[in-house]
């Protein structure tokens, strides 16, 4: 089961999650979409719309679901002219096979998945696509390892990315998986935006968060890939897992 507490504190902070959080690499967007062109797109649990202003640029419409209203609000302030819909993976407010294509930008891993592939396989249309894609920092560089250690960046989207489960359920073909690296350009300052919107953060107390300040200052002062830099690459990898509706 999903832990709900932690997918729902990110409202609190939307306008920084949304100026901070990484975009997602057109290449990625369009090999989740699985060649689709013009298209109807649902971008569940869409949050404040990166991932829905990605799919838009390349000529789709879409639909964005997602659960925190204050995600909702800054979606539609980020996305002009899109209104998000209150909604879950779970409980779709959708008809059946009314859509082309499903995309999860980082959020799949909060997910109850057996009812919420059925859902989605209810909402695509036969031969429709379903792609989770994540944004996952690079800690095979050493101070991004750092970083996710100071910042308790411990969360179990990378590993549920991978292959612990076999596949989205009986309605949809074998899972294909594709990996896209990329960077985002931050300033030091950026960056502890960054940390600032993470559910650790959003959830911890007034001690654990000045705990985190100190020692990610600390890095910034000290590493020597950070220190005196006016900007840094964070790097990531973009992972995508793809399957069809049968």
């Amino acid at each position: 089961m999903a832990d709900h507490t932690h997918a729902l504190s990110f409202g609190v902070a939307a306008s920084d999650y949304d100026r901070f959080r990484p975009r997602y690499p057109e290449a990625a967007v369009r090999w989740a979409l699985g060649g689709l062109r013009a298209g109807q797109v649902v971008d569940l649990a869409a949050g404040t719309g990166i991932l829905t202003r990605a799919v838009l640029a390349l000529g789709h419409q879409v639909v964005p679901v997602e659960p925190d209203p204050g995600m909702r609000a800054q979606l539609a302030v980020s996305t002009p002219g899109t209104t998000a819909l209150a909604g879950t993976a779970e409980a779709l407010p959708l008809p059946d096979s009314a859509a082309d294509a499903v995309l999860v930008g980082t959020a799949y891993h909060w997910f109850d998945r057996e009812p919420a592939h059925a859902e989605i396989a209810r909402v695509l249309r036969g031969g429709g696509t379903f792609a989770p894609l994540w944004n996952i920092r690079d800690d095979r560089v050493d101070w991004v390892a750092e970083l996710g250690r100071i910042a308790h960046f411990g969360d179990n989207s990378a590993s549920l990315a991978g292959n612990d489960h076999p596949d989205f359920g009986s309605a949809f073909d074998p899972i294909e998986r594709r990996e896209f690296r990329h960077h985002s350009t931050l300033t030091p300052d950026e960056l502890r935006g960054v940390v600032r919107t993470r559910s650790y953060w959003l959830t911890a107390t007034t001690d654990d968060q000045r705990r985190v300040e100190r020692e990610l200052t600390e890095l910034l002062n000290t590493h020597p890939a950070l220190a005196g830099r006016d900007t840094i690459e964070l790097p990531y990898r973009t992972l995508v897992l793809r399957a069809r509706r049968r």
